[in-house]
């Protein structure tokens, strides 16, 4: 299993329509545990689209389990994953590993239906909600060609720069030990 170089702004790949995946292979296999190691080195990633490792076709996996009180399906791959249904809308914050300087707010559905294949081609359909609903709607997004940056109202009001801290210097300046 390898770490993955992430693809971030302004790379144009990650503005491309991903292809569907028709081959269920043992080469399949591999990138999905590439793409999980790539996932887990990032930081706090519950998701991640294979365009964003630069590999244009349609997988992403989906983590939502380690946030507490948050319905979930667990951990996910999701192969050609298609929603067919949709219901309400919320405003979130959102952050990608491929847009590492901003967070943004952006609505999405509150509820979600989705049809996947897993990686040995068999299909699925899920239910979801909240805040699974959200990031799956977001790494789906990826395999569209959109960023959470394409879904801002306004890059005026919501579009947040990162805060980023360093370890010592976060102490020194609120006078802690």
């Amino acid at each position: 299993m390898a770490i993955l170089d992430i693809l971030t702004i302004p790379d144009e790949r990650l503005k491309q329509a991903s292809e569907p995946v028709t081959l269920f292979d043992a080469g399949l296999r591999s990138f999905i545990a590439d793409l999980e190691q790539t996932r887990q080195a990032g930081p706090a990633a519950v998701g991640i689209a294979a365009p964003q490792a630069g590999r244009s076709q349609r997988i992403v996996i989906v983590d939502v389990s380690g946030r507490p009180k948050t319905a979930n399906h667990g951990y996910m791959v999701l192969v050609n994953p298609e929603i067919i249904r949709w219901e309400g809308f919320e405003l979130g914050r959102e952050g990608c590993l491929s847009v590492p300087d901003y967070t943004g707010n952006v609505i999405r559905a509150e509820r979600i239906e989705l049809s996947a294949q897993d990686p040995d081609g068999q299909f699925h359909e899920y239910a979801m909600e909240g805040f699974e609903a959200r990031a799956v709607q977001h790494e789906v997004d990826h395999l569209d060609g959109l960023l959470f940056l394409d879904r801002l109202v306004s890059r005026r009001t919501d579009l947040f720069r990162r805060k980023i801290y360093q370890k010592g210097i976060q102490r020194k300046e609120k006078g802690g030990t």
